[in-house]
């Protein structure tokens, strides 16, 4: 079987439009979506074709004339085309047509078209099977591609307002000068003390000009600034050295298995090991996912091409997926999970949990063992179906069930409240587990 080109997609709610909102921990997060996808095929079966006939038709200009092509009055060549056309097709275009030209109500052909695709994706009952407007598919997008176009800012709620929280590297906010701290007052003249995080991303990535001025307050003083938007890269990896008994340990944050991910992580991986690490924490926690070609990745770091790092079953036919490079480490691991590791981040401590023998310390992972099969519209709409289950290296099947962790760790209340790295006591425990 050729090896095709997989990708781990989830999605979390982080509006990256021009700046990445930071959620505070009383205010509501939106429904959490993971899902394993794999990128457009070559070739198609049964299904897919029609699938992807229906989605042409919502291309501008292609919808009258593909409709066209279905009546058996025309000239030979479109006789051709209709004759290519499964007769399940016939009944879907006939109605397609029939509505909107005899229902008493004016009808819009796209949203029309939207609610046929929508429907059949309904009828397979899976959570993992959805049409993304364009709008959804934008906002997934920058998220798992790890760069957006902005200012580069990230920004929290505060009980003054919007606030910069991280100021990127190489990004307009940090060539001109923005901090950590500085309050957004305006964005283009419009007041912005009263809103959300959101709604000032929104505001600043609608610029149509992209050039956007904003009026902040750091301490007493206010200061203007005109920004030019342009692609921001945002870092998914962070990294700190640890010392406990004569030993050092690194640890890497991962926030999500984004299409950079994997050259931050082996850049800083190799940062840690040039200081003399004698292990390595590997966090996941409330990471829900991202490419699958990322994590593929990065778990070959630590594997040789013998081991495997995951197995897809399609339809019964199972096919062991082996680390791609030989360049093998033999320090000791532990990877930190919690309820919302999900997908992407179950697949890395599935991982090294069963062909590396790292441990996994903390809580139970989400569960997400299936795959899905995206399809990127003209449109910029996005269709994506489920095709596949992954499995373990040791062919477990984590779906609903999660990863168990090898030491059950609950996140102390103390973490909570003080945001402490000294009350987290899973990464104590981590700690105190590769200083014996």
């Amino acid at each position: 079987m050729k090896e095709k080109d997989k990708e781990v997609k989830e999605e979390t709610v982080k509006k990256k439009a021009s700046v990445k909102k930071v959620v505070k921990k009383d205010e509501p997060k939106k429904e959490i979506i993971k899902e394993v996808i794999v990128e457009k095929k070559v070739g198609f079966n049964y299904a897919e074709v029609i699938v992807i006939m229906i989605i042409t038709l919502i291309l501008g200009g292609v919808i009258g004339s593909f409709i066209t092509y279905l009546s058996r009055d025309k000239v030979k060549d479109d006789k051709k085309i209709c004759s290519s056309i499964p007769k399940e097709m016939n009944e879907f275009l006939d109605t397609y047509e029939n509505i909107i030209n005899n229902y008493y109500k004016k009808v819009d052909s796209n949203e029309l078209l939207d609610a046929g695709i929508n429907g059949m994706l309904q009828y397979l009952d899976d959570d993992y099977s959805v049409y993304m407007d364009q709008k959804t598919s934008e906002d997934f997008d920058e998220q798992v591609e790890g760069k957006y176009t902005g200012i580069g800012v990230e920004i929290q709620l505060t009980d003054d307002g919007v606030v910069v929280n991280r100021v990127f590297d190489n990004s307009p906010a940090k060539d001109a000068g923005l901090k950590k701290g500085d309050l957004f007052l305006k964005v283009n003249d419009e007041d912005v003390t009263s809103q959300s995080p959101s709604y000032v991303s929104n505001l600043i990535k609608k610029d149509k000009t992209k050039e956007v001025t904003v009026v902040i307050k750091r301490g007493d003083e206010e200061k203007t600034f005109t920004l030019s938007l342009k692609e921001v890269n945002i870092e998914s990896v962070d990294t700190q050295v640890f010392e406990s008994n004569g030993k050092k340990i690194g640890y890497i944050k991962l926030s999500i298995f984004a299409s950079n991910t994997y050259q931050q992580f082996e850049r800083k991986l190799l940062e840690l090991e040039g200081k003399k690490i004698d292990s390595l924490i590997i966090d996941v926690r409330d990471n829900s996912g991202g490419y699958l070609s990322s994590v593929t990745d990065i778990a070959s770091l630590f594997l040789s091409k013998s081991k495997i790092v995951y197995q897809l079953d399609t339809k019964g036919i199972v096919e062991q997926v082996y680390a791609k490079s030989n360049t093998k480490r033999e320090y000791d691991i532990v990877v930190l999970t919690n309820k919302a590791s999900a997908s992407a981040s179950e697949i890395l401590a599935g991982a090294l949990q069963e062909s590396y023998g790292a441990k996994v310390i903390g809580t139970n992972t989400f569960g997400k063992g299936t795959v899905q099969a995206a399809y990127k519209l003209k449109s910029g709409a996005t269709v994506k179906y489920t095709i596949q289950k992954w499995l373990t290296p040791k062919g477990n099947w984590i779906n609903e069930k999660g990863i168990t962790p090898d030491i059950e760790v609950e996140l102390s209340e103390d973490y909570y409240k003080s945001l402490d790295q000294k009350d987290d006591n899973q990464l104590q425990k981590a700690i105190e587990e590769l200083s014996k």
